[in-house]
């Protein structure tokens, strides 16, 4: 059988990803609906790394090129094909897209962004599904991922969500067992990752909310399909929530802005805000900072300084304010937001700098607990000394150093950050909470 190197990619955007319907132009499956697909081998038969053979073969069937970033590559896989005597080796890849602007060549007759749990209900390429299980998000995207916010990485719970909801549904339906013990099982599963999910992230109030929510609306029907419709609301919801909250912070920012971390919210409130330039801290531990500062670099005038520096360097630069997410904001005002957040608001002050918080209302907390996930001890000292070491991801900011919070709701006070709280406690009622 002869065996060929192919590559399969899923872009991704507003958690949805594009899916291709192949042209009879192709040599394999026209009529058929894939991802970005090709051989690794170039048109000359020269053999080239995967990695490049996605990136060539986005810009060739899309035009996205620029506008792909790499979320992961999954383990290659064997698709044998006995009516073709050839044995595919799929490469599968996620990239997250910046855009949707799609510009398609000969080999395409259609295209669709869809919810992926889609892939199982079109007539695809064999085991499409397949390559996109080996890149989709997992609980584990959540947990241990230190360099994304936390809305970006709430997005990510829902996809988790939605996907296993899918297919619980689609097994259910092609089983023979009987239906009311089928949907408890299932119900139980999901609500099971449920709890999981929304406590992946503990200092992360956005993922206990927007799975909470999601379950709260699945709750009466409690049936896998319920659950994969109610998910897609949420991604749909949470993306405008955090987009409107992005477009209040712009219409606020003044012409020198800091910031640190890395939080999707800011980034699109600066780049909107288009302000003549922009003070990043590289955001230690993690560095993320230095990533946000390359990202505005074409777009405006960017420094990039210490952590340490960063709250000299306010008053030293001459900022007008400062903007940062939050990771949690607790019923009573306070912040918890990556480390370093606190100096940089008090820097903000003793510099007559505002400091805005900039996040999408999921993230008030209903409790006033809080974990600043410690972080390895190692990562400061691993001596020999007797020493105590404090390795914080996070920090907790005081409501009275913060000039306003900006939500998509515009600016909450403390009282109405504390009614925000109430609300979301409502949300926990599916599991027995309140």
């Amino acid at each position: 059988m002869d065996e060929r190197a192919v590559v399969t990619c899923f872009l991704r955007n507003d958690g949805e990803v594009l899916l291709l319907r192949r042209s009879d132009a192709v040599g394999s499956y026209p009529g058929k609906w894939g991802g970005v697909a090709g051989h690794v081998a170039d048109d000359a038969d020269t053999d080239r790394d995967p990695e490049t053979a996605a990136r060539a073969e986005i810009a060739e069937e899309t035009g996205l090129a620029d506008a792909a970033t790499l979320v992961a590559a999954g383990d290659p896989f064997p698709v044998d094909d006995e009516a073709r005597g050839t044995r595919w080796l799929v490469n599968p890849f996620l990239f997250d897209c910046a855009s949707r602007a799609v510009t398609t060549n000969e080999e395409t007759v259609e295209t669709a962004w869809v919810h992926p749990p889609e892939i199982l209900r079109r007539e695809t390429v064999p085991r499409l599904w397949t390559s996109y299980d080996r890149v989709r998000p997992r609980v584990a995207t959540v947990r241990d991922d230190r360099t994304h916010g936390s809305a970006w990485l709430s997005l990510r719970a829902l996809e988790v969500l939605r996907d296993e909801a899918a297919l619980a549904a689609e097994g259910r339906r092609a089983d023979e067992v009987e239906r009311a013990e089928r949907e408890r099982d299932d119900w139980d599963g999901l609500a099971a990752l449920a709890r999981i999910l929304r406590h992946a992230r503990p200092s992360m109030a956005v993922l206990e909310n927007r799975v909470n929510r999601v379950m709260l609306a699945a709750s009466d029907e409690r049936t896998p399909d319920a659950v994969e419709t109610t998910a897609r609301d949420g991604i749909e919801r949470a993306i405008t929530g955090d987009r409107e909250a992005a477009r209040v912070a712009a219409e606020t920012l003044p012409a020198r802005v800091a910031t640190l971390s890395r939080s999707g919210t800011v980034e699109t409130a600066i780049r909107d805000a288009a302000p003549e330039a922009v003070l990043v801290a590289e955001s230690r531990p993690g560095g993320e900072g230095v990533g946000v500062a390359e990202s505005l670099a074409d777009e405006t005038a960017v420094t990039v300084t210490t952590d340490a520096a960063f709250p000299f360097e306010l008053a030293e630069w001459d900022a007008d304010a400062v903007l940062v997410g939050a990771d949690r904001i607790l019923p009573d005002g306070r912040v918890v937001n990556k480390v370093g957040t606190r100096a940089a608001a008090l820097g903000a002050a003793s510099a007559d700098a505002d400091c805005f918080v900039v996040a999408a209302t999921d993230k008030v907390a209903t409790t006033a607990d809080y974990d600043l996930e410690p972080r390895d001890a190692a990562e400061v000292y691993d001596g020999d000394a007797d020493l105590a070491v404090a390795n914080p991801t996070f920090d907790v900011t005081p409501p009275e150093a913060v000039t306003a919070v900006l939500t998509e709701r515009g600016r909450l006070d403390t009282a109405e950050v504390a009614a925000v709280a109430s609300a979301h406690r409502e949300w926990a009622k599916w599991d027995g909470q309140s």
